[in-house]
């Protein structure tokens, strides 16, 4: 049960099912209300006609018409008033009716709009917690969900939490460039930072050879058992084991059936039994980060099993400084990382 934060216009999403985040006589209005009327052409209208309306917390489906998803589920968030008055209850309800519906229908993707924290004012980093929670808690197995976010928005977290992880980057590459400056200047290189190692950040959390991710690795585990020396016969036969092999013990030591640590990695079941099946798969580097974050690794740890998928961490990726920020903070929760990731413009974990 994967769910993914996109950025789209959900009347353009590929999905069985679209929810739209409708006002009680679910006939039009604003916002993604209005958009999905717009796109859907006036059949839909006709049908929500014929609906008598949605009381707040409940919800209603209808076709698709030109949408390219098959069904519109309409649902009536809560307008916020303080968050005392029953709002995070409704707004849980909200997707949970959703979800029901769309099981009901036997769809196999969802999309979400983030409910009522449009014009009905429910602060968006609270709105998007109740959604996660919910549809975590609420949605089958075998269904994707997604939350299509339309802009990007750093106050889908907390003003504190994206102040503190802002300054923690900051923070990670002033002391790394304080370092390259260093090694520079003592080996006599010439102009400083005229021709850098590699950017300063990643557009995508890529693979570092290992030789350059160690150079600035603080918290990894670099280096081996051999020396230069060492033939190649005697380094292939003393090869570590892989990336499923090690997860697959790692599961064990944690006491962990594979269904808990694939549902808190935000990994599709599909993948895992691919991962499970194959002793010699490479995961990309956010699905191994998903493992490592499921299974609460510490730094170290995280580095080892990354070091075995052929990845490592850098303090060069805002991607992977944002993953270590967590991890530091013994904060496992792959939702409420991915929310950061997310407001960063960075790649997510596993999705």
């Amino acid at each position: 049960m994967p769910v993914i934060i996109i950025r789209d216009d959900i009347t353009r999403v590929q999905a069985d099912a679209i929810v739209n985040a409708a006002n009680s006589s679910l006939l039009g209005g604003g916002g993604v209300d209005g958009a999905i009327h717009r796109a859907a052409g006036p059949q839909l209208l006709a049908e929500c006609r014929t609906l008598g309306g949605c009381p707040t917390g409940e919800a209603r489906i209808t076709k698709g018409y030109r949408l390219p998803a098959k069904f519109v589920i309409h649902t009536v968030g809560p307008v916020w008033h303080g968050g005392n008055q029953g709002e995070p209850e409704q707004l849980a309800s909200c997707y949970r009716r959703s979800l029901e519906l769309a099981q009901m229908h036997c769809c196999g993707t969802v999309a979400f709009p983030l409910i009522s924290a449009g014009v009905y004012g429910y602060p968006k980093d609270q709105a998007l917690r109740v959604a996660m929670d919910t549809i975590r808690e609420c949605a089958p197995e075998d269904m994707t969900v997604y939350m299509v976010i339309f802009d990007h928005d750093a106050a889908l977290l907390s003003r504190a939490l994206y102040e503190d992880i802002t300054e923690y980057i900051d923070d990670r590459y002033a002391r790394r460039h304080e370092k390259m400056f260093a090694r520079r200047k003592e080996a006599n290189l010439g102009q400083i930072f005229a021709a850098p190692m590699f950017k300063a950040d990643h557009s995508a959390p890529e693979a570092f050879p290992m030789s350059e991710a160690c150079m600035d690795c603080e918290d990894t585990v670099c280096g081996g058992a051999f020396g230069a020396d060492t033939d190649l016969d005697t380094l292939l036969s003393n090869l570590d084991e892989g990336f499923s092999v090690t997860l697959l013990q790692l599961i064990d030591r944690r006491g962990m059936s594979d269904a808990q640590c694939y549902k808190r990695a935000n990994i599709d079941r599909k993948l895992f039994s691919k991962i499970r099946s194959d002793a010699h798969y490479r995961p990309s580097k956010p699905t191994a980060l998903a493992f490592a974050i499921a299974l609460e690794l510490d730094l170290e740890q995280t580095a080892d099993l990354l070091r075995r998928a052929g990845y490592a961490l850098s303090p060069s990726s805002k991607f992977d400084v944002i993953v270590e920020y967590f991890i530091r903070r013994g904060e496992y929760d792959i939702m409420r990382i991915n929310e950061a990731l997310f407001a960063f413009d960075q790649p997510l974990l596993a999705g």
